[in-house]
């Protein structure tokens, strides 16, 4: 008898607002575009990709395509995903400026 295995999904994960908003923020301080554009696919499989989808305006096949590990978002497709999670950008200033 072998070892099962199931595949890892993130969104499985992402199960209270507490966990997304530090999910987010992590994904935010690495700086890395195709990583926040992931965490932020990750995070519409959490809350239903097709929820997301239809309150962001964008059709599911583009967001899933865009907020994947090799899409490039407009910041305006950001913000829509992020407004649709209820999520906001908020700049802050890193205090070794």
């Amino acid at each position: 008898m072998g070892i099962k295995t199931t595949k890892y999904e993130t969104a499985d994960y992402l199960g209270s607002p507490e966990a997304i908003e530090a999910y987010l923020e992590a994904a935010f301080e690495t700086n890395d575009a195709a990583l926040i554009a992931a965490a932020l696919g990750d995070v519409a499989k959490a809350e239903g990709m097709k929820r997301i989808a239809d309150q962001s305006g964008l059709s599911r096949e583009s967001l899933c395509r865009t907020l994947s590990a090799d899409g490039n978002p407009k910041l305006d497709t950001i913000l829509k995903a992020l407004s649709a999670v209820g999520a906001t950008l908020t700049p802050r200033l890193n205090a070794d400026s």
